[in-house]
């Protein structure tokens, strides 16, 4: 989920259209409503964001240490001014990289896995026995074959991989997935979703990777 603040409500309603038009799960704040809830939300919905996107506000400036008192997701800076010392104020005050408009929310994403990468120094992809998971938005692989799967169903792989060796919730799940603001889709979608994935791995497995447990939730292992 990406995180978009900025005080002029047409910005922040442009960007969550045109993530949601990516699959990429969205919100828009102004800076004082981001304030706000950043300082008052659950743990969990924090943990379900991928990156902050900031735009024009009155304290621009503020708002990165704000983040960084709750959250290690990639800060990344939208600036209309193509001014040097408006750049490194930006830097000084702590985001991870500055992007001038315009810009597609394709380059915002893979500028945050890209700092995502340098922050945990790790491959941009991750191997679970036979599995190949990418973390860069391409399918998965089995074997070294191309393991296709739906939008949703591949970006549930990916969470539980990313968290693998401990159990999330199904409201976790849904949260990284669909965005912690949507309230459109009902939750137990996410039981349909693991069910059909972990049909799919058994299938080409010959076993199931995933393991549930009631009240517990989910999680990923296979040597």
């Amino acid at each position: 989920m990406i995180v978009v603040v900025d005080e002029r409500e047409l910005v922040t309603q442009g960007y969550t259209s045109l993530f949601g038009r990516e699959g990429i799960p969205s919100a828009g704040f102004d800076p004082v409503e981001f304030g706000e809830w950043v300082n008052s939300a659950a743990d969990a919905d924090i943990h379900a964001i991928e990156a902050f996107l900031i735009g024009q506000t009155t304290g621009p400036c503020d708002l990165p240490r704000t983040i960084r008192d709750r959250s290690t997701a990639p800060v990344i800076a939208v600036s209309d001014q193509p001014s040097l010392e408006a750049t490194l104020a930006l830097f000084d005050a702590g985001v991870d990289d500055v992007v001038r408009k315009p810009v597609h929310p394709r380059e915002i994403l893979a500028r945050a896995a890209a700092i995502r990468r340098r922050l945990s120094a790790i491959s941009n992809y991750t191997d679970i026995g036979s599995i190949r998971v990418y973390s860069d938005g391409r399918d998965p692989e089995i074997s070294g074959d191309v393991f296709p799967l739906p939008r949703r169903e591949r970006r549930i792989l990916e969470y539980l991989v990313a968290n693998r060796g401990r159990r999330v919730s199904k409201a976790q799940i849904f949260s990284a997935i669909y965005g912690i603001f949507d309230e459109d889709v009902e939750e137990n979608v996410v039981e349909s979703h693991i069910s059909k994935l972990r049909k799919k791995l058994r299938k080409k497995l010959g076993t199931d990777p995933i393991d549930s447990k009631r009240f517990l939730g989910y999680c990923i292992d296979w040597n």
